[in-house]
């Protein structure tokens, strides 16, 4: 629970591939349509998803992921990840789904908070000036966990 009583959702995004970036903006977007607080954390890879340079290019990478059911040898011949995030986009708008910038946009205007952590941003040498105008501060592992005391916790 937040200080004013709030149920709390913290979601820690760690990858930064399109099919990772949309679970944690579903769950931000629907907890913010029940009333709940939602914050996200950027770490590792999942920064890619909130830095303005890399969002735009994210891509399905179907190699070494069992569930779409396609051999390694065929997923990982030249073009196939272009296909398969071209296939992605298509069906994520067949069902109305915002692309990334938009969505991040979205849920912030809807109240989400949005972070970068700090041990990731001084690991790949990156600036506010890299992240997308949504990200609401670069903040440490133990900050976050502070602020989010008692939230439900997801890690994707």
């Amino acid at each position: 629970m937040s200080e004013n009583g709030e149920r709390t959702l913290a979601i820690i995004c760690s990858k930064g591939t399109l099919d990772m970036a949309y679970p944690g903006l579903v769950l931000a977007n629907a907890a913010r349509m029940m009333g709940m607080e939602a914050k996200l954390f950027f770490t590792f890879w999942g920064m890619d998803i909130i830095n303005k340079h890399k969002q735009p290019h994210l891509k399905f990478t179907p190699i070494g992921n069992p569930s779409t059911g396609m051999p390694n040898f065929v997923a990982g011949l030249p073009g196939v990840t272009d296909m398969a995030t071209k296939m992605m986009h298509k069906q994520l708008e067949e069902l109305d789904m915002p692309p990334v910038g938009e969505f991040l946009e979205m849920v912030h205007d809807a109240g989400a908070e949005i972070y970068a952590c700090r041990m990731s941003v001084d690991m790949f040498k990156l600036t506010e000036e890299d992240f997308v105008d949504e990200v609401d501060g670069i903040i440490g592992a133990m900050e976050f966990l502070e602020m989010t005391e008692g939230a439900e916790v997801i890690f994707i």
